[in-house]
């Protein structure tokens, strides 16, 4: 059995948190190491690595918790906007494998740029390529 991660632990009440939003279906609290002040975590109760595994009722209760936390979080730090971003897997950066959604508080004056500064250089992608992915990605 693997271990609990740092958020199941946190769930649990094992760990300390600031937490900030609980129902037996989610729990959202302050990220320990904010990129802004505000910088909320939003986690499933339920234990799984990747967005993919979260059943219909799971993922529905993430969301929703997610619109209902999003302009209390900004409202909270009178953030101009908010980036709300999912790392799934590690290949983007998800560090703990557990699903979570990050609500960033943004801040005009900030200079964190958008989502779109991820990646340095964007690929070139030819019509007929994205035509195959286009159709692997259709059911």
């Amino acid at each position: 059995m693997a271990q609990p991660t740092i958020f199941e632990r946190i769930i649990d009440g094992e760990v300390p948190a600031r937490i900030v939003y609980e129902t037996a279906d989610v729990c959202a609290f302050l990220d320990a190491q904010p990129l802004a002040p505000g910088h909320t975590l939003v986690v499933p109760t339920t234990a799984v690595a990747r967005l993919a595994e979260l059943d219909a009722d799971a993922h529905a209760a993430l969301f929703a918790a997610v619109r209902t936390l999003t302009p209390r979080v900004e409202a909270a730090v009178e953030a101009d906007a908010m980036t709300v971003g999912i790392n799934d897997g590690t290949a983007a950066g998800q560090e703990v494998p557990h699903v979570h959604v990050h609500l960033i508080p943004r801040f005009s004056d900030d200079d964190a740029g958008s989502i779109h500064a991820i990646t340095a250089e964007r690929p070139t992608v030819s019509d007929a390529s994205a035509d195959a992915i286009a159709a692997a990605i259709r059911p």
